[in-house]
């Protein structure tokens, strides 16, 4: 087991360029982890272990367990409330037969009136918890695609502080010309990331509304019903971790007799594989809520920062305080546009901070005289003499008439 997940580690590691946030990286690569970690759980108890052992009297028991086991099982949901042990054999077992109907019947699956609960699920839940692992990652492939190292690119190895004068000088000026240059042209780095944040809130929600599908409608109540289980009363509760996941449960196994008549076979089947996948889903319910709300507040943030421009240097010189001046923040956030901010922002995670408040400072400064050269000139009074204009050079009577 140790072996199998070893090597999800790899996945953890720490960032040295970080292109994104907190959350962002619970979302993607945590629960990642996670998914992968229960689903090879669940793998190896399902398949190296025995995942269902049932008892049939006149039926091999190979034969039982793999039947029960590629068809399903079924328990009656009013035997949940049945003393076990007494009223009946374990909770949900009892007999087929509903209350309330004289001598019971027979009863085909998928009728209207079959008052059983099927159980189809558990041959599933390893490749489920796959494919939810592989829809958690999905976000983090798209902006790793999309980012395409820029951040990495543009640090140029300044996140490490140890650089002599002349090369850490080079590199500055390197990175602020990169910066004025394309001014106003990184607006769909930061949609792109900020559209991936909202893909992981769509994941999420989406997620909890396909295992809820998948158990039958069970799931999204799943949770609260078991932290409420224990304040209610013992004679009116119902476990709902055994009623979403049994560990005991019936099989029906029909066969023809030495006569030709066919025969009914009543199985009682174990589901140790259950005890396994109450616990997993039990704290899943719980992390997904969590995940869920932190991405619903973080989209509400992204949001307000898209709505209110003015945020945006004063977040810049919060995050940043003592290394970026609010006047210098404001500057920046007017000359350049949101997509510029962000990657301005996310630059001081990647920097030192030395370096980093040496960069902003020059960048502000030269955005400020570059903003200052493009705007509009004051036209120069000129003397009334009209001799005194064409005694003027040629430069700068052809710069007067620019004017």
């Amino acid at each position: 087991m140790y072996k199998l997940l070893g090597g999800l580690k790899d996945y953890l590691k720490w960032q040295d360029i970080v292109t994104d946030n907190a959350v962002f990286r619970l979302h993607n690569l945590f629960t990642t982890v996670l998914l992968l970690s229960f689903s090879l759980i669940v793998t190896a108890t399902q398949y190296v272990g025995n995942p269902i052992q049932c008892i049939a009297s006149g039926v091999p028991m190979k034969v039982i367990n793999t039947y029960c086991w590629i068809t399903s099982t079924f328990t009656m949901p009013d035997a949940f409330y049945r003393q076990a042990g007494v009223e009946v054999a374990h909770p949900g077992v009892g007999p087929d037969i509903p209350r309330g109907v004289p001598g019971g019947g027979m009863y085909g699956r998928g009728a209207e009136d079959d008052p059983r609960k099927y159980y189809t699920y558990y041959q599933w839940v390893c490749f489920v918890l796959f494919f939810q692992a592989i829809l958690c990652y999905t976000p983090k492939w798209l902006w790793d695609n999309w980012e395409g190292g820029l951040m990495r690119t543009i640090v140029m190895g300044l996140n490490v502080g140890l650089h002599t004068e002349k090369d850490k000088k080079k590199k500055k000026e390197v990175l602020i010309d990169y910066l004025l240059k394309h001014i106003k042209r990184h607006n769909m780095y930061a949609l792109r990331y900020w559209m991936c944040e909202l893909l992981c809130l769509i994941n999420i929600i989406g997620q909890l509304y396909l295992m809820n599908h998948f158990f039958d409608g069970e799931f999204i109540s799943y949770g609260l019903k078991v932290a409420s289980f224990s304040e209610q009363s013992q004679e009116e509760r119902a476990d709902p971790m055994v009623y979403v996941f049994p560990r005991v449960t019936k099989c029906t196994f029909h066969k023809f007799g030495p006569s030709g008549s066919l025969v009914r076979h009543d199985s009682l089947c174990v589901l140790p594989l259950n005890v396994v996948n109450e616990k997993t889903y039990v704290f899943l319910w719980f992390w997904f809520i969590i995940l869920a709300t932190l991405l619903s507040a973080l989209v509400l943030y992204r949001a307000i920062l898209l709505a209110a421009p003015s945020l945006r240097p004063r977040l810049l010189s919060a995050r940043h305080r003592g290394s970026v001046p609010r006047e210098t923040a404001d500057i920046v956030a007017r000359e350049a546009e949101v997509g510029d901010w962000w990657l301005l922002y996310m630059l001081g995670r990647n920097i030192d901070p030395c370096i980093y408040k040496e960069v902003v400072a020059e960048l502000a400064k030269k955005m400020e005289t570059a903003a200052s050269n493009s705007g509009p000139r004051v036209p120069r009074e000129m003397p009334s003499a009209p001799s005194s204009y064409d005694a003027l050079p040629p430069h700068e009577k052809h710069s007067l008439t620019d004017v």
